[in-house]
This record gives structure tokens, C-alpha cells and sequence, in this order.
């Protein structure tokens, strides 16, 4: 696995959670990424620029989506996004224990699906339906429970997402079990 900077001492005391390329290598093979990309509450986002920057990290933007870029010690990307959502303070509680090989907190594969979708780049789907492809039946669950909470409006979205992934990871779909394939 790559390595990125742990901004577990800059951050510390502070929830945060990494989230996309970085936080899909717990979920399904890694793939080839340059930035680290976490997500802090809003509210905390102005601490989490004072501590960032006197670690030493150089701003370099703000974020279209909410939050900034930075580039730190060594040259690594950072980009942290700053957002507000019914269900953050949560997912942000839960990643402090979901960790990743480096010890960083990783957002829970179903938070993870979440903003993912709502993001909706194509890189971003094509992760979901990696993820959900290789998600064991209670992970699963706990998506679909997570999205009938949040998103129900996009239940037949996520349910296509989850056969796309198990067809492209030669998993048994329920489709193709229906229609008599033993996987």
C-alpha cells in the first residue's frame, strides 16, 4: 500500500475521517491515487487550517465542493473537505475506530458509499460499485440501511450499483441467482 502523511498528531483531539481514494483501499484493491482526501466537520474547518499550516503544509486553494488544498511536508497532497450532513458527527465517531494499515481513521463503508454517490463523478461510482461488489451480505445491509435513511429516493440507483459491482468482481448477483445461475 502507498503511504501518505498520518495526520493523526496534527489533527489530534479533532474528528476526522479519510475518504476517497485512501479510504477505498479498505474496502477493495487499492488504486493509484496522488492526494489524501479527509473530511472534517465545517465548523472545524478553521482549526483544521491553523494546525495544517503550522505543520508546515502550503495552501493551495480552496475546494469547489467546500474545504481546501494543501500540499505538505515532502510534497504530498491534502485536500480537506469541510461539510455539515445530518449523519457526519456520527460517521466521524464511527471512522475513530475503523482504522486502515497507517492507524487513520477510514469513513465506514457505508458513510463512504454515501458521499461517494453524492458526490457523483464517475471515479466516485465506479468505487461504489467496486466496494459494494465486494461487500459481504451485512455490509451490504448496512448501506442499503444507511441510504433508506438518507437517500431513499435513490434505493433502485444503489440496488443497480450493487449488481454492477458483483457482475464486474464475478460475485453471484441476485439477478443472475434468480435466473438459475449458481454463480
Amino acid at each position: 500500500m502507498a503511504r501518505f502523511p498520518d495526520l493523526t498528531l496534527v489533527l489530534s483531539n479533532l474528528r476526522w475521517a479519510v475518504i476517497g481514494g485512501v479510504a477505498t483501499r479498505l474496502y477493495m484493491p487499492e488504486r493509484a491515487t496522488q492526494d489524501l482526501d479527509i473530511l472534517v466537520r465545517l465548523a472545524d474547518g478553521e482549526e483544521v487550517r491553523r494546525r495544517l499550516a503550522a505543520a508546515g503544509f502550503q495552501l493551495q486553494g480552496g475546494l469547489a465542493v467546500g474545504g481546501s488544498s494543501w500540499t505538505g511536508p515532502g510534497g504530498a497532497y491534502v485536500d480537506v473537505i469541510e461539510m455539515e450532513a445530518p449523519w457526519l458527527a456520527q460517521a466521524l465517531a464511527e471512522a475513530q475506530h475503523n482504522r486502515d494499515t497507517q492507524g487513520m481513521p477510514v469513513l465506514p463503508l457505508p458513510y463512504l458509499v454515501l458521499i461517494k454517490f453524492q458526490a457523483g463523478r464517475v471515479q466516485d461510482l465506479a468505487d461504489v460499485a467496486r466496494m459494494l461488489g465486494q461487500g459481504d451480505p451485512d455490509g451490504l445491509q448496512a448501506v442499503r440501511q444507511l441510504f433508506m435513511r438518507y437517500q431513499p429516493d435513490d434505493m433502485d440507483d444503489l440496488e443497480s450499483l450493487i449488481v454492477l459491482g458483483q457482475m464486474e468482481m464475478d460475485q453471484p448477483t441476485k439477478r443472475g441467482l434468480d435466473d438459475g445461475d449458481k454463480g
